[in-house]
């Protein structure tokens, strides 16, 4: 098993605190206060920092002395913005949080953003709306740019047109391990511009991104949510239904059971329902004739398909909004068999007794099967859609449902690509998961250039030097 490299870890003292806090235009927090309890705070409530000292970065030059400091005491870095993903608890580390560097600027000419390390998705969407302009964003309003681009980037309503969002991506900066901002791309240090784009935070902390942007203002699309009783027949009917749809159509199927709260839509309340997600580029009548089948397979209790302004992207698949509880796996497959949906209706529908509080198949293929015109890290090429489970509650509680999907993850193998896509695993998962291993090799490869003391193991899923 590859393992960190030994360092020399020291505390650091009072005056190095000192020293640091002046180096920085950000709070320099210690433990055991409100504040620096509020800083480590992420979206995932699961996830409960312990680090040594914490950084609020307020632009490159404070990445820069957090980097210093941390390798000067011998310490790993780490980084936080929204916080969604279930990575392993940062303890005794460098923190440095990354929400106060959240400008957007967008040239419309370039058809680009740049987007700082703390930046969000909704504010992307926002800025570069009103020149009918989009970017190839997640499902969340509240994720962050930075970790989900660098992490491949499956948009689940542009993806299918446009491909990954690591793939379009024209320049990064980043600090690195000897505490360097270095601008990265295409012609600058293309082998960290390459190792960047798909591995996440493995090669240094990246401040600043500049994404390309597409011609996006509307879509047709939302959800259609069935009753359990049908899990069935919609997805037999979904597999159909993919088999013939355009590149410009970007498409899910969810099995749902949420809890009977107040925020839940009154319908979907403490029930098993199924949810098909849709977001078409097309005009809206060739939507409506695509959506037809799906209509008419079963009595819908919510539809909220429908012509919509691209700035409401969020309301395709209503993710939560507030912090939660969460864990979650995911598996990359071939193709949607017949035998992968005999699974699935036996994992999760009506009387399974599956605890998971959302089981997703997402279409993957089309320009998300296309080679890079600049090639990235990204490994997922091959994968005809993705299954992923997520089960929301306190770590006791959601250890059952989670044994439950790493069962169904190993039934579902001989329909497997062998990878998992990166931003959708666990904190538990190796990296190895996500790549070949020629690009895995690779990647090491690159990690022994630019952190060869694997200075940035943390809160990532850690590719070691080789």
């Amino acid at each position: 098993m590859d393992t960190a490299p030994a360092v020399r870890q020291e505390t650091p003292s009072g005056d190095a605190v000192t020293a640091l806090e002046s180096a920085v235009d950000g709070p320099v927090l210690l433990p055991g206060t409100d504040a620096f309890a509020a800083e480590c705070a992420g979206f995932n409530l699961l996830v409960v920092h312990r680090p040594a000292v914490v950084v609020g970065a307020t632009g490159p030059q404070d990445v820069q002395a957090a980097v210093r400091f941390a390798v000067q005491h011998g310490l790993p870095v780490a980084v936080v913005c929204t916080g969604h993903q279930p990575f392993e608890p940062v303890q005794g580390a460098v923190l440095i949080t990354t929400s106060r560097m959240d400008a957007v600027e967008i040239d419309v000419p370039a058809r680009t953003a740049r987007t700082g390390a703390g930046a969000v998705w909704q504010q992307v969407v926002d800025a570069a709306a009103p020149a009918g302009l989009a970017p190839l964003n997640g499902s969340s309003a509240k994720v962050g740019v930075t970790g989900y681009v660098l992490g491949g980037g499956l948009s689940p309503t542009l993806g299918r047109t446009y491909g990954w969002a690591a793939d379009h991506v024209r320049a990064i900066e980043i600090v690195t391990a000897d505490g360097e901002l270095r601008r990265v791309t295409a012609t600058a240090e293309p082998e960290l511009f390459w190792a960047v784009r798909g591995a996440k935070g493995n090669f240094g902390v990246v401040t600043a991104m500049e994404i390309d942007l597409f011609p996006v203002s509307t879509y047709f699309g939302g959800g259609l949510f069935y009753a359990g009783e049908h899990t069935e027949a919609v997805l037999r009917a979904y597999r159909e239904w993919i088999t013939t749809a355009p590149d410009e159509l970007s498409s899910s199927v969810a099995l749902l059971r949420l809890p009977p709260s107040p925020e839940v839509p009154a319908p979907l309340r403490g029930r098993l329902a199924v949810h098909v997600r849709v977001c078409f580029l097309g005009p809206a009548v060739e939507g409506e004739r695509l959506v037809a089948p799906l209509r008419a397979l079963a009595p819908t209790i919510i539809d909220t398909v429908m012509p919509t302004p691209y700035r409401a992207f969020a309301s395709v698949h209503q993710d939560p909004v507030d912090p939660v509880p969460l864990r979650m796996r995911n598996a990359l497959l071939t193709g949607l068999t017949d035998e992968v949906v005999d699974a699935l209706v036996a994992f999760g529908g009506p009387g399974s007794g599956c605890g998971l509080t959302v089981l997703e198949v997402r279409h993957l293929g089309a320009a998300l099967a296309r080679p890079a015109a600049v090639p990235s890290a990204v490994d997922a090429r091959d994968a005809g859609v993705s299954v992923w489970g997520a089960a929301i509650g306190p770590a006791e509680a959601t250890a059952p449902a989670i044994a439950q999907l790493d069962r169904l993850i190993t039934r579902l193998r001989p329909w497997s690509t062998g990878r998992r896509y990166l931003n959708f695993m666990s904190g538990a998962d190796g990296a190895e998961c996500a790549y070949t291993a020629q690009t895995y090799q690779r990647l090491r490869t690159v990690k022994r250039a630019y952190d060869p003391g694997n200075v940035f193991r943390l809160n990532n899923h850690n590719i070691p030097p080789a």
